[in-house]
């Protein structure tokens, strides 16, 4: 089969691999933007910069305070969700009753001036971060590195455990009712700005945890975040703007298409989820398992 398409399967895997990678850091953050736009009508477009303090809150805790990679999984998510809550109560709130636009203007512009802040400080050139799980295993077919599984199974694992509690759970159902009737869920006694609150905390946690288990594997740098964020975006709006599970399947789903796009026709790779997106939205313009707004 490998000698028929002219790839060596060496090859063909490699590009599995890595598009399995990318796709696990597509699904973590197009989650979260899906969790905080699903639950909260908020188009969160700092959500790359907080990614990108996850990573360098992981950084810092190695570095300054001597707290290793599993520590730093568990701190640094904790660390920026509550950064992401202060931002919610101090100015996202604030933007609630106006038009969209008003709260993404706000949030590209913070994503800026974090960016800023982090370039100032450490310059534009990657800090190195230690693997926490050194080797792998010859498959025969291709070298697997522990780490990188690691990575793809734990994301997997954060994805649908986020799908469950939102969709199958009391708490989930609370959440998704305070989206549509917030006065009919606070008379039952449920502080709606409060669970609103933690709903944006809990997804910029998501961002963070993503820049955590991106770090061993990339530079950490004021820029990752940029990088990927507009990509994201792609993925939220082709799996449906605020659909959990349209953004994991299409996030790991992407992600495949374009390694193997890298083996087939490289010179598409960059474009190629673009192009996905523009013939969605052309079919179908609430995403694959979006649904009408």
């Amino acid at each position: 089969m490998f000698e028929l398409i002219g790839v060596p399967p060496q090859a063909l895997f490699a590009q599995l691999l890595l598009g399995l990678i990318n796709g696990a850091f597509y699904s973590l953050l197009s989650l979260g933007l899906a969790v905080i736009f699903g639950l909260m009508n908020v188009i969160n477009f700092a959500h790359g910069a907080q990614y990108m303090m996850g990573a360098f809150c992981a950084w810092m805790l190695l570095n300054y305070l001597g707290v290793p990679y599993w520590g730093a999984l568990v701190l640094s998510p904790l660390v920026i969700g509550l950064f992401g809550i202060l931002l919610e109560r101090v100015l996202i709130s604030r933007l609630y009753d106006v038009d969209h636009l008003y709260g993404l203007l706000l949030t590209f512009g913070l994503a800026l001036i974090i960016e800023g802040l982090f370039r100032k400080q450490y310059g534009s050139s990657g800090l190195p971060y230690a693997n926490p799980i050194p080797g792998g295993a010859n498959l025969g077919f291709m070298f697997l590195p522990w780490y990188r599984a690691w990575v793809v199974a734990f994301s997997l694992f954060v994805c649908l455990g986020t799908w469950f509690v939102v969709e199958k759970t009391q708490l989930g159902s609370y959440l998704r009712a305070a989206t549509e009737r917030p006065e009919l869920v606070q008379a039952f006694g449920i502080n709606v700005p409060r669970m609103i609150t933690l709903t944006y905390g809990f997804g910029v946690g998501l961002a963070a945890l993503g820049g955590v288990l991106a770090a061993p594997i990339y530079s950490v740098n004021p820029v990752m975040g940029a990088n990927l964020i507009i990509v994201v975006f792609a993925v939220v709006v082709i799996g449906g703007m605020g659909s959990i599970m349209g953004s994991i399947v299409t996030g790991f789903g992407l992600g495949v298409i374009e390694g193997f796009t890298k083996v087939f026709y490289p010179e598409a790779s960059n474009t190629v989820i673009f192009v996905i997106m523009a013939v969605v939205l052309m079919v179908r313009p609430q995403g694959l398992y979006g649904t009408p707004r």
